[in-house]
């Protein structure tokens, strides 16, 4: 078992009085996990710690050469006022993955949910008890060595840290607008799509101020090479419901393995859709809409969970999904999901971690 050291803090922030105006992701609770790593010595020093500001180095490498990692989770808070988490095991899966990527030492897996679990459960105060309203946890890892020079880094911190954010949808579930970017791309086969690595959201904020320009919500991205299969929507997963079947872009290596995307896809198979992971064409998404097919588009994603997709723009051809409303499908998944992770419904699938 991980030995944690616990240092609490003397100064404990006030705890936001309106929970409906929390917003995501500027609000930090008391106290933060931190870890070292140093070659040769491994991960150490496990601890928690106040919540406050970071020394380093103007040369960390990091800071140069985007040797980073990160996931994203949330804790929820149920009617018995208990507190849970969704899946952190495939979080933390994930994140080694992203490690093994971009050649950071991978932490034990056991170990990360347990630094989690002792932290949230230190910090269960901050768990909202708003409808919608939840704890985003973002666990991270970042290259610390005070070096100017492009190679593995020798030192590494892995923090956690905690956010009490509202609900993502304040004014119900309404479908977006989305702009199929042909100029730029988000990943290649090879490269780092399937990591969750800070350069993969860098690089997508330029089709992002494009599609805004245009007055649409996210970018459809396209893949890499040939510029026309479809890959991810904005930093979700992306699904289509074509004449009744459910499809989702293949991992192929440039798209994000979502752990909403893996529940999407389990929930659909077990109430009976059929469901493919394929590479899809935006040709064939245009030609599925124009025969009257194109049942439903929408996004996955750890904010959102379910992102239902009202308009998709190609070019000069606009389509409209569904009447530019939520579909049946979307909304399945979206009352199951959620209902499952704020404890309305039972688990069937055994995804959630009880915060003891």
């Amino acid at each position: 078992m991980l030995d944690i050291k616990i240092e609490r803090t003397t100064t404990p922030k006030e705890k936001p009085a309106d929970e409906t105006k929390l917003g995501f992701g500027h609000i930090f609770t008391d106290h933060m996990f931190v870890m070292n790593y140093d070659a040769g010595q491994g991960w150490h020093d496990a601890r928690i710690v106040p919540y406050g500001d970071l020394s380093l180095s103007p040369a960390a490498m990091c800071l140069h050469y985007g040797q980073e990692i990160f996931e994203g989770l949330k804790a929820y808070r149920t009617a018995d006022g208990s507190v849970q988490l969704f899946r952190p095991q495939e979080n933390f899966k994930r994140m080694n993955n992203s490690a093994e990527r971009m050649v950071i030492p991978k932490i034990n897996e056991e170990d990360m949910l347990y630094a989690l679990k002792t932290l949230v459960k230190m910090e269960q105060d901050w768990v909202p008890h708003t409808e919608g309203a939840s704890l985003y946890i973002r666990p991270f890892i970042i290259a610390v060595d005070p070096y100017v020079g492009v190679k593995p880094a020798d030192h590494y911190l892995f923090i956690i840290i905690l956010s009490p954010s509202g609900a993502y949808y304040s004014t119900g579930l309404n479908p977006v607008k989305i702009y199929v970017e042909n100029k730029y791309v988000r990943a290649v086969r090879g490269g780092t799509g399937f990591a969750k690595t800070a350069a993969n959201y860098a690089i997508s904020l330029a089709g992002q101020e494009e599609a805004h320009e245009q007055d649409y919500e996210q970018v459809l991205w396209l893949d890499g090479v040939e510029r026309k299969y479809v890959e991810e929507v904005g930093s979700m997963n992306i699904f289509f419901v074509i004449d009744g079947e459910v499809v989702t872009p293949q991992l192929l290596g440039s798209v994000l393995p979502g752990i909403t995307r893996k529940s999407a896809i389990e929930i659909c198979k077990k109430k009976g859709y059929k469901v493919s992971e394929r590479k899809i064409s935006i040709e064939e998404i245009a030609e599925a809409y124009d025969n009257g097919k194109l049942d439903e588009v929408f996004g996955t994603g750890t904010a959102a969970v379910i992102s239902p997709v009202g308009h998709l723009k190609w070019g000069d051809k606009v389509m409209e999904i569904n009447n530019n409303k939520i579909g049946p499908v979307s909304q399945m998944l979206y009352d199951t999901m959620t209902g499952i992770q704020w404890g309305k419904i039972p688990d069937e699938f055994g995804w959630i971690v009880k915060i003891d």
